[in-house]
C-alpha cells in the first residue's frame, strides 16, 4: 500500500470518527501540510465520497451523504456488533450491545443517501416484534449519538411529563439504554450542572456547531444519575424534611439524591421526601444523616398513619 493510499484511508477514518475537522487539525494529525490535506480531500471526492468544506476561522471538512453509499471503515467493536446484532435480530431477540449498535447507526446515518434512508424507514416500520422504545425517534437517537461522539453542544426541545415544552442547551456526555428506555446524560449549560433526560421526551435536537472540552464523569456517577432519574417523579404523598444542616453539607452527603433540596435559612435545608405511600416516606427519612435534628412537614392524616406504624414497630422491638 502506497503512502498516499494509506494516508487517504487514515483521513477517511478520521472523518468518520468526528463530524468536523479543520484543515490545520488534520495536517497536524497526519504530519503533512494543509496543501497536502486539500489534495487528499480531492482524491477522496474522486473515489465517490462527498466531503463538504467551509472556509473561514471555523472552517474545515465534513463527511456528508452522497448519491451512493461509499465503503465505511468500522472498528473491531462495531464489526462484532454488526455480526452479533444480525444474528440476534434474526432470532427475534436483542439483549446487549445497544451502545455499539447505536455507534454503527450513527456512522450509517451520516452518509446514507436519501433513497436508502427512505427504504430503511419503510422496512423499520414493519418490525413489530422489537421491544417498545416508548416513542423514541431514531433521528433523535442518532443526532444525540453523533453529538456525544463529536462533543458538540446541542439545543434540545424537551417535553417533560405534565409540563410545558422546554428548550435546553446541553453538552451530551453519554446515552444509556436501560429498562427499554434511553437516557441522555449531559451537562446543562444554563443550569451549570449534570442532568438526565428521557430520550423519548426529546422532540428535536438542534446542533449548535460549538464543540466543548469533555468533563470528567465516573461510571458510578452516571449510574447514580440514571437511578435518580428513573425513581424521581410525581408522588402520591408529599412530605419534606427540614434539617439543621447547611445545604452544601447535605448535597455533599447525598450526592445526586439531594435533588430538589433547597436552603431554608442559614444552616438549614428542606428536602422533598414524598412517595407512593407513608412507608416510602418513612424509608426516605431513614436515610437522613445520623445525629442531625430535623422536622417533618406532613399532612395530619399521613402523620397519624406514620405515627401508628412507628408505634407498632417500637412495641414489637420492646417485646
Amino acid at each position: 500500500m502506497s503512502d498516499t493510499t494509506g494516508r487517504a484511508l487514515l483521513v477517511l477514518n478520521l472523518l468518520q470518527s468526528q463530524r468536523h475537522w479543520s484543515a490545520p487539525e488534520l495536517a497536524r494529525r497526519l504530519g503533512v501540510t494543509v496543501r497536502t490535506v486539500r489534495r487528499d480531500m480531492e482524491r477522496l471526492r474522486e473515489l465517490g465520497y462527498r466531503i463538504d468544506s467551509t472556509a473561514g476561522v471555523h472552517g474545515g471538512y465534513r463527511l456528508a451523504a452522497g448519491a451512493s453509499l461509499p465503503p465505511l471503515l468500522l472498528s473491531d467493536e462495531e464489526a462484532v456488533a454488526i455480526a452479533i446484532g444480525l444474528r440476534l435480530v434474526a432470532a427475534g431477540r436483542v439483549h446487549r450491545g445497544a451502545e455499539f449498535a447505536l455507534s454503527v447507526l450513527a456512522k450509517l446515518e451520516q452518509v446514507l443517501p436519501a433513497r436508502l434512508r427512505r427504504r430503511v424507514n419503510a422496512l423499520a416500520s414493519t418490525f413489530r416484534h422489537m421491544p417498545d422504545n416508548s416513542g423514541v425517534s431514531s433521528d433523535v437517537l442518532t443526532d444525540l449519538a453523533l453529538a456525544c461522539r463529536d462533543r458538540e453542544r446541542v439545543r434540545l426541545e424537551y417535553a417533560p411529563t405534565g409540563g410545558e415544552r422546554q428548550e435546553r442547551r446541553v453538552e451530551p456526555h453519554s446515552l444509556v439504554p436501560i429498562g427499554g428506555d434511553w437516557y441522555l446524560v449531559c451537562w446543562d449549560v444554563d443550569r451549570g450542572d449534570w442532568r438526565t433526560f428521557r430520550v423519548d421526551r426529546v422532540r428535536a435536537v438542534v446542533p449548535l456547531r460549538v464543540t466543548f472540552a469533555p468533563r470528567t464523569l465516573t461510571t458510578e456517577r452516571v449510574d447514580a444519575l440514571i437511578t435518580v432519574a428513573r425513581t424521581w417523579g410525581p408522588r402520591a404523598q408529599d412530605a419534606a424534611a427540614v434539617l439543621d444542616m447547611p445545604i452544601e453539607a447535605f448535597e455533599a452527603a447525598f450526592g445526586e439524591w439531594a435533588r430538589g433540596a433547597e436552603a431554608e435559612g442559614p444552616g438549614r435545608t428542606r428536602w422533598p421526601v414524598g412517595g407512593a405511600s407513608v412507608r416510602d416516606i418513612a424509608y426516605g427519612l431513614s436515610w437522613l444523616p445520623e445525629g442531625v435534628p430535623y422536622r417533618v412537614d406532613l399532612g395530619d392524616a399521613d402523620r397519624d398513619a406514620m405515627r401508628e406504624m412507628l408505634q407498632r414497630m417500637l412495641t414489637a422491638l420492646d417485646r
